[in-house]
This record gives structure tokens, sequence and C-alpha cells, in this order.
């Protein structure tokens, strides 16, 4: 099997998620034998370039005419079963779509942020959730409150691109939503279920989990959207000391918020930006990991990587986290699936879930407002011994690299089976963009 892998890296300088997840699903599909070729451009190229490139800059989220001749040339070089894309801006641009198209490729794309729609990917503007360009032709609020990159112009061109495109995003063949939540944004936009697949990334496996910590992690970007506040304003609800410590990991613009927190109270510890021997530190001395976004997060890696290592976790019920710890679906019942599932008793025997605190297989979810964070704080610690079980098993079950791989390998194959017809060269740039 041949697969084109398309992705416009993110700068280097701002960690990214999504390139480190790029890599490694590369890295997993050699691993089991996929022939893989990278298609591969990065936004750091762009200071280097010519005058003559950089002149093209504004049109390339659109169209991109260096990179879909690029492409053309790899897809008649080697005839690929399938094209994969991830992020397609602003390098590669959405048109690559129809590049594969016309070579008769068909295309699956992994949909990591909510840029169908939304400017900025993420659904949050000024400190709350923001849909204002839902349902418009373009996205004229993101012009108006600079969306993109705080600029009107790049705003503007963004909101442009997504309204020609909407044809071409609505000609993949297959999604691929990396979470429930992301199925439903993309039924939303019009995709039909039977070109939607539910599969999320994976984590690789740390091993046989540590036993359990104590008290509580936090690791993730510090700004607004991902909710430190939210969990700082609850956790000063509860007296010095009585929920354990709470460990604060990560950087950004709330750092002195994090950093005043600490300084005022003995059982605030901010641990700074972590490398990978410092995140599994940082999570086997917890009990719990937090994940307090006041968005609608797509797929907080931590989570999967607490899970990983036994650890349950307490989130708000927003974007991909209820899936995340299985809080959007029933439980398995006693007695079936894997035997370490079988053998975990969700909740651990302990108290009723107080209302409000939606307990999951793994975890417990919650409104993201400060007094319902609170409230779960206690519920959480007291019952996170009976939770591990469950949260490896999840792991195991749902994101280990061997399941994930594997279910992208049948996504591929299901699609290679059924592949496009070529147009004829004559016929390919008949289609205006933004038809379908």
């Amino acid at each position: 099997m041949r697969i084109v892998v398309a992705h416009n890296r993110y700068r280097e300088a701002q960690p990214s998620g999504e390139n480190t997840m790029v890599d490694s699903e590369i890295a997993q599909l050699t691993a089991a034998g996929v022939e893989v070729l990278p298609f591969i451009r990065s936004s750091d190229e762009i200071p280097s370039m010519s005058k003559a490139a950089k002149a093209l800059l504004p049109i390339s989220p659109i169209w991109a005419p260096r990179a879909q001749q690029d492409l053309s040339r790899l897809l008649t070089e080697h005839r690929p079963d399938v094209l994969h894309l991830h992020n397609p801006y602003p390098l590669i641009s959405p048109w690559v779509v129809r590049t594969a198209h016309r070579h008769g490729v068909p295309v699956v794309q992994t949909v990591h942020n909510y840029r169908q729609v939304c400017s900025s990917g993420i659904y949050f503007r000024d400190g709350v959730i923001c849909q204002d360009c839902k349902g418009r032709a373009l996205g004229v609020p993101a012009i108006k409150h600079r969306c993109y990159r705080d600029s009107t112009a790049q705003s503007a061109l963004m909101a442009t691109t997504l309204a020609v495109h909407r044809g071409t995003w609505r000609s993949v063949d297959r999604y691929i939503a990396l979470t429930t939540a992301i199925a439903d944004h993309l039924r939303d936009y019009g995709i039909s279920d039977d070109r939607i697949v539910v599969k999320p990334n994976a984590v690789p496996d740390p091993g046989r989990p540590a036993p359990l910590g104590d008290g509580f992690l936090y690791m993730a970007r510090l700004s607004p959207e991902k909710g430190v506040e939210l969990l700082l304003d609850a956790w000063r609800r509860h007296p010095v000391g009585t929920l354990g410590t709470l460990r604060v990991a990560g950087d950004g613009e709330l750092r002195p918020l994090v950093e005043a927190a600490a300084a005022e109270r003995p059982d605030v510890v901010y641990l700074g930006q972590l490398d990978r021997v410092g995140v599994r530190a940082a999570v086997e001395a917890s009990a719990v990991v937090i994940a307090a976004s006041m968005w609608h997060d797509v797929l907080p890696t931590v989570i999967i990587e607490a899970l990983a290592s036994g650890r349950p976790v307490l989130g708000t019920a927003l974007g991909g986290i209820p899936y995340l710890v299985g809080a959007d679906a029933p439980h398995e019942p006693a007695g079936t699936g894997p035997a370490e599932t079988a053998s975990a008793v969700v909740g651990g025997g302990g108290p009723v879930t107080p209302a409000g605190i939606g307990l999951g297989e793994a975890g417990w979810v919650v409104a993201p407002e400060p007094a319902a964070l609170a409230a779960a704080l206690p519920v959480a610690r007291a019952g996170a011994s009976g939770l591990t079980l469950a949260a490896r098993a999840r792991y195991e079950r749902t994101f280990h690299p061997d399941v994930v791989t594997k279910q992208l390998i049948d996504i591929y194959a299901g699609m290679a089976r059924t592949p496009r017809p070529a147009k004829p060269p004559h016929l390919a740039g008949r289609r205006c963009p933004g038809r379908s």
C-alpha cells in the first residue's frame, strides 16, 4: 500500500501537537509496512522564500500553484493508493484535494480543528466560545474581529478561502474525525455519516503504570482557552492542602497568574515547560490529570497520556473531552470486553457521583464553570484509585498505537478498493472554485 501524507507543518517555534502526531503516525505506518510518501511543507520556509514566491503567498491558501505542480508530479510518478491530508495552510492549500482527484486518487483528511467553518479554527474569541460564522456564506464576523492572526487582511483571506473551498471540502472521500465531537461538527457542515470515521490519535505505550501518585496535574498551554484561570478559581475555593498538590506545567501568556498562585499557596507548584521525561514524571507523581478547556478542545493529548499511565481525568464537558474519558457513550456491561475492563469497577464502588458531575469510564466531566469544577475536585481525588484500571484499559482498547494504526490502514484499504476515476486533462480545471 502506498500513501501520500500531505501536511503543512506549523512553525517549530510554536509547539504543535499536530506536527508531533503527523510525525508519529508516519512512523507507525512505516513500521507496519505501509509505503509513506511525505508531501510536507513548513511555515518555517516562508522567511527564506524568494520575493517572487512571497508575492504569491496571499493566494496560497486558495490555490498554492507550486504545491499543485509538485504534487501532480509526485502522483504521476508514484501512483499512490490514497492521499491523506492533514493541515493545508498556508503553503499546500485545500486545492490538493482537487489535484488528487484529477489524478484519480481518493482523499482522506484528518480533521484537527474547526477550520472548515472558523477562520481561527477553534470556535473561541475574546474569552468565550464563538460560532458566529457558522451557516454564513462568508465569515464576515471573522474579518470584523480579526480572528486569523489578529489581522483584518489575513482574516479576510482565510474567510474567503473557506468560502471558495466549501465545495472542495465536501468532495473529500473520507473524513477522519478524531472524536465524536468532530464527527458532529462534520455532520453539521453537511458531510454524510458514510464518509466519517472516528479514529483518535495514539500515544506511545509507557508500559505498566506506576503506583498512583497524589494530587492533580494540569499540563497545557497557559492561554485563556485552555482554562488555567478557571482551574485556579476552582482550586482557591478549597482550603490549602485539602486536595493535595496542584502541579501546573506549560508556558504561555497566563504564566504570571500561575506563578502568583504558586507564591500564594504552598499546594500549587509551577513546573514550567517540561520535556518528555518531565511529563512522564509529573503524570506519575499525580493521581488525576485535569483538562479544564474553555473551548471545544478537539483532542488534548495530555488526556491520552494520562490514560496510558493509568491516571483518570477530570475535564470540562466540551469538545472531544467527554469522548476521551468515555463519558459520551454507555459503559460496557460488566463481564464484557477485555479482562482489564471487565475487572474494573466504574467509580470504584465509592459514593454516588453528585449531580452536575458526569462520570465516564475513565474520568469525570463538568460544566466549564468554577463552582462545578470546584465541586468535582474532591470527588475526583476520592475516586481516582477506583478508575486507574479502567483508565489504562480504555487506552489499550482505543488509543494504543497498534489499535489506531490498524484502524487507519483499514480506512486506507477501504478507499483504495474504490479509487476515483481520473478526470481527462481537458476537463480537470473546468469547475469554478467553491462550486460543489
